[in-house]
Formats: C-alpha cells, structure tokens, sequence
C-alpha cells in the first residue's frame, strides 16, 4: 500500500443514487463514452482502477460481459467492501492507484474513472497505470471549467466557485491529453458534457517497453 496521501473524496454513491432525470442523461452519456473507447480494443481483459462504491464497476461488468477477465480496486477498504456487495462476481483489491499490486502488462486495458483529478500526484498514478496496461489505458476527468461552472448554475459548492471536494486537480480538455501525452499516445478522445475522455496507449518510455496494437 503506497503511504502518498489522496485527496479527500467527494460522495461518488449520490452521482447514481441522487442524479435525477438530467444528471442520469448526461451519465448515461459518459458510459457511451467510455463504452465506445473499449470497443475500439476489444480487450480481453481489463481492470477498473478506482472503483468506488462500484457503481461504474457494475455498469463495466455488465458491458463486458461474462467473456472478459474483469477486476477493480480502490484505496478506501470501505468502499471496497461495498464495491463487492454491489459486484459479488467481480474480483475486488484494496489497493493504491500510486502502487498497484500487479504484474507489467496484467491486463489488456486499465480504466481509472474520475479519479485522477482526486489525487495529489496523478502523474505517479499515470505511470503505474500505463506499467499495469498491456495495450490501452481508458481515463476520465471532470472537463474545467465547465464542471465548476455547472456546478455553479445548480447551486452547488457555491463558495467554493463550484469546486467539487477532493478535487486537487483541474484539466482542461487539451490539458488533460497534453497531461496524459506525456506517457502514452492519445489515440481517440471523446467529451461527453461535462467529462474528458481519453483512449490511449502506453509509450516505450515510461516503462521500456514497446505498446501492443
């Protein structure tokens, strides 16, 4: 378990639980999304890196079907606990995104879902995802700052200028490729309002080795 600290999380279950007609829209979107980045691998494997109360793990699972090898983790041993009574098929760890207990190239593709903007150093956490991921890595971010700005309009977090807590980072669209391009080739993006989508595979360079198509 790494000791680098995360940022405090925000209430993930309430996106599913509490998104009322609009917000299950536009999360209905997202899954498109990512939905569609998955489909142009068509992985055999993949594993979920930050699963929460594993909301998005059921939705993965579900997509992905009985066919592929699926697993996730999360740092908080709570949410983990509630990710497996959600996902009682899904293989669940404990563990942090900055020191994944796997082997290089484990899976086919590794997906971290709104957690990157959570952390104090996402790039350590980029490096180890891309170390984890044999051919492709599928991320997500808020999209700034538009996720502030609609946060604003709804009422929330007004005093904090619409900044959702536990958030410690804030990519724009182009910032966050120009972030994630440091250690992979970025192959495909999508932006699904208010979200940041990318599709990449993972350079030579930040594990020496050489991506698989």
């Amino acid at each position: 378990m790494s000791d680098v600290p995360h940022a405090p999380v925000e209430d993930f279950a309430s996106k599913y639980t509490q998104a009322g007609p609009v917000g299950a829209f536009l999360i209905d979107r997202f899954f498109d999304g990512v939905f569609d980045l998955l489909g142009r691998v068509r992985p055999r494997s993949v594993l979920e890196v930050g699963c929460g109360e594993g909301f998005s793990t059921e939705r993965l699972a579900a997509h992905l079907g009985p066919d592929v090898r699926f697993e996730a983790s999360d740092v908080e041993p709570a949410l983990v606990e509630r990710a497996r009574a959600r996902n009682p098929n899904v293989e669940i760890r404990t563990e942090s995104a900055y020191a994944l207990d796997r082997s290089d190239d484990a899976f086919d593709v590794v997906v971290c879902l709104e957690v990157l903007e959570h952390l104090e150093r996402p790039e350590r956490a980029l490096r180890e995802i891309c170390r984890v991921a044999r051919r492709a890595v599928v991320l997500s971010v808020p999209r700034e700052p538009i996720w502030r700005a609609l946060n604003v309009l709804r009422g929330k977090y007004v005093a904090a200028a619409g900044n959702t807590p536990g958030h410690v980072q804030h990519w724009s669209r182009r910032g966050f490729v120009r972030f994630v391009g440091r250690h992979a080739d970025v192959v495909a993006v999508r932006s699904p309002l208010p979200w940041t989508q990318v599709l990449a595979h993972p350079k030579v360079a930040a594990h020496g080795r050489k991506p698989v198509a």
